[in-house]
């Protein structure tokens, strides 16, 4: 079995300025791009935790909440919240900086699973997880949800083999 890893050894920061190429018509960071730095970021974050080639498996939903303007400078921070068989997720967020004004505002935030492959391109087993605050203990916990609503989407898993996902939706009955 390999050597659990912290989600602090995964942590990636990025950063990148909006420069004219960037844009759309209006000024802003077109959306395609900023999706491209977030895959690049993350999956730095989990070649990090797994020591090998990663490929995007999924991405979650990803909000434009703010507009990021040319000339705003994008700081991603990823880190991975759990790691199965061979895959893991990474928790990314975003936030857009205009320098000038003192302004810092978060504008995105997005969960990819990545899966660890040798060098033929098949999957390969991860290292586990080993969440040390509570912030990452929750995100430890959820990720399960996360991964079972995935898999049911995708037509992977059986809605009623989720266990954890249908635990989310049962009425518990109160005790007088």
């Amino acid at each position: 079995m390999l050597k659990a890893k912290t989600p602090q050894q995964s942590e990636v920061t990025m950063t990148e300025m909006v420069l004219p190429n960037d844009t759309n018509t209006l000024n802003n960071l077109m959306g395609g791009r900023l999706l491209h730095w977030m895959d690049i970021c993350a999956a730095i974050s989990a070649q990090k935790h797994s020591n090998r080639i990663v490929v995007t498996a999924s991405v979650d939903n990803v909000s434009f909440t703010e507009p990021i303007r040319l000339g705003n400078i994008v700081t991603m921070h990823a880190r991975v919240t759990r790691a199965f068989n061979s895959s893991m997720e990474v928790f990314l967020e975003v936030w857009a900086e205009d320098i000038p004004a003192g302004l810092r505002v978060a504008t995105n935030r997005a969960f990819y699973t990545f899966v660890a492959v040798d060098q033929n391109g098949r999957p390969i087993e991860v290292p586990p997880l080993l969440p040390e605050t509570a912030a990452d203990q929750e995100l430890f916990v959820s990720a399960l949800r996360r991964r079972q609503l995935r898999l049911v989407l995708a037509g992977r898993m059986k809605p009623s083999e989720a266990i954890e996902l249908k635990a989310l939706f049962e009425i518990q009955e109160e005790k007088p």
